[in-house]
């Protein structure tokens, strides 16, 4: 096999788009459609206003990083939850990811990449330990007392907006609600003049429906960007972490004829094709071959990588019953207003340290939350090692356990 052929094809903007862009820099013309910064809401519009050392955006993303559930993202699962391997990602990387690619598109199409950026990096906040399957686990367990979902976009606002009180803005709030990497489409088209009104009834939709997140539209072209860039930040880098397991033997037997197989040729040619068909436009667009493609894309993921039955089979036997037990016990702790409990001293007590300085949100008050909910912040608030260590000290004789795969044990 030829260098080339080892490489892959890395498609390249026309010479007429670059040359328009290059034009439209040195005419320093502005587009249009970019979110403007004046037009930033805040619910307390009085606290938090921009400077020239840190405009709105800078401020929401500063505040991410520095919420202490930011630093959880580093041991919470991105696909393989199994294993002990520093290479393989971590959703802190998936996130930054998400960021790098959806501010280089944002750079070329002129939008506003502070937003951008704060989405990215706090769309996953509110993820349950152990990916996806924590996130299933979960929605089944408070769907069967509330008969409400569970969804990590719908509790990443939540953590943001109500548990962390850091007055994150509607734009942010917006993308982060609406950016469910799990639908793609070939068009993404704005909806705009969104009001924090608009986003209750969006967040309480999702809740109460099954189907709800699937009729989120976001509210600016730059939640548009970071939403289609969820969903190419995470195709080929599973399959490069899955090459790096043994789980697939390379990634060169993907139809990637149009967008590439690889990770890298993913994410070039989705850059470029993207921009070719979205620059001076309102709305986001990619070739018809090139949506075909990244839907079979992420169909061959799921085939290949996400229904893994060794995985599959863990869960089952082990994840699913290891939730279900602690998730009854702190339900009963809630109700019970147990205040020597894990739940309170390790949950409620922290939530209301961190927010020691809101008028709205005390200790007491938070106690009086709805149990089931007090329970889903705080198993989603979990990384994976947490929840492992808090099933064992809770249940000392349990019989359940996750396993995980070593550094040195044979593959």
């Amino acid at each position: 096999m030829s260098r080339e052929q080892k490489m892959g094809a890395y498609h390249n903007l026309s010479e007429k788009l670059q040359q328009r862009i290059i034009e439209d820099r040195k005419e320093h013309r502005a587009n249009p459609y970019a979110f403007s910064e004046e037009q930033v809401l805040r619910r307390e519009m009085n606290h938090d206003r921009a400077n020239l050392w840190r405009p709105p955006f800078v401020r929401d993303i500063e505040k991410i990083m520095h919420l202490p559930y930011y630093n959880r993202y580093g041991d919470k699962t991105q696909v393989f939850s199994l294993y002990r391997n520093d290479d393989i990602s971590r959703r802190a990387q998936h996130v930054q990811l998400v960021s790098r690619i959806a501010r280089n598109i944002g750079n070329v199409l002129n939008l506003n990449q502070d937003l951008i950026e704060a989405i990215s990096l706090g769309h996953d906040i509110g993820h349950a330990p152990f990916g996806h399957a924590g996130e299933r686990i979960l929605s089944a367990l408070l769907r069967g007392e509330t008969g409400r979902y569970f969804n990590h976009n719908v509790h990443s606002v939540r953590v943001l907006d109500v548990l962390g009180q850091r007055n994150i803005s509607l734009q942010t709030l917006d993308g982060v609600l609406c950016h469910n990497g799990e639908m793609e489409q070939q068009e993404y088209q704005p909806k705009k003049a969104k009001t924090f009104a608009d986003l209750d009834t969006e967040v309480e939709m999702c809740y109460q429906k099954e189907d709800g997140i699937k009729h989120l539209v976001p509210g600016t072209l730059e939640a548009c960007v970071m939403r289609i860039c969820d969903i190419i930040a995470y195709l080929g880098k599973d399959r490069q972490d899955a090459v790096r397991l043994h789980l697939l033997p390379d990634d060169r037997g993907f139809n990637g004829d149009t967008i590439g197989s690889s990770n890298a040729e993913i994410i070039n040619n989705m850059v470029v094709n993207i921009i070719e068909n979205s620059y001076g436009k309102p709305y986001l667009s990619m070739d018809e071959a090139y949506f075909q493609q990244l839907k079979l894309a992420k169909t061959e993921n799921y085939e290949y990588i996400y229904h893994n039955e060794k995985i599959e089979k863990v869960i089952r036997e082990n994840l699913n019953p290891m939730f279900e037990e602690m998730y009854y016990q702190l339900l009963k702790d809630a109700k019970d207003k147990n205040e020597k409990s894990w739940l309170y001293r390790h949950h409620i007590a922290y939530v209301a340290e961190n927010n020691r300085f809101s008028r709205t949100f005390s200790k007491e008050q938070y106690m009086e939350t709805e149990p089931n909910q007090l329970v889903v912040d705080y198993i989603a608030s979990m990384t994976d090692d947490y929840f492992v260590d808090l099933y064992h000290e809770m249940f000392p004789k349990g019989k359940h356990d996750v396993k995980y795969i070593g550094y040195f044990d044979e593959d």
